[in-house]
């Protein structure tokens, strides 16, 4: 990314994924990712239990009016912390939890159809 915050503005389908990063935007990011309506920014979370309250709180606080919320846990499907979920909920905002691949497929589809959606994308 080319901001020194990690933040580029605006609505971005994920190009690919994998080697630790993702490609959007016509550009490459190392880590992991927070894609939302209003832009996509890096996060520190590197694996599925380092997201925590804080990185939700993120989220939620930069989100607009979600529909659904869909987290890449990495390699492999993981469990989102029961907590989290309910952070989610209680903002009115579904949680589909996945891969990262296929919550890069889903979220790329999803913004296909126009939806509201955001992603917390583990990099794998």
């Amino acid at each position: 990314m080319t901001d020194p915050q990690g933040y580029v503005p605006g609505r971005y389908k994920i190009d690919d994924y994998g080697n630790g990063g993702f490609r959007f935007a016509d550009m490459s990011h190392r880590g992991s990712i927070l894609a939302l309506p209003t832009g996509i920014r890096a996060i520190t979370p590197s694996a599925w239990n380092e997201i925590d309250a804080a990185t939700i709180d993120l989220a939620l606080s930069d989100s607009g009016e979600l529909d659904l919320f869909i987290v890449g846990t990495g390699k492999d499907l993981m469990p989102l912390a029961s907590t989290l979920r309910a952070k989610l909920r209680d903002a009115g905002i579904g949680c589909e939890t996945m891969a990262t691949g296929a919550a890069v497929r889903t979220y790329n589809m999803l913004i296909d159809e126009g939806r509201q959606v955001g992603a917390l994308l583990i990099a794998v």
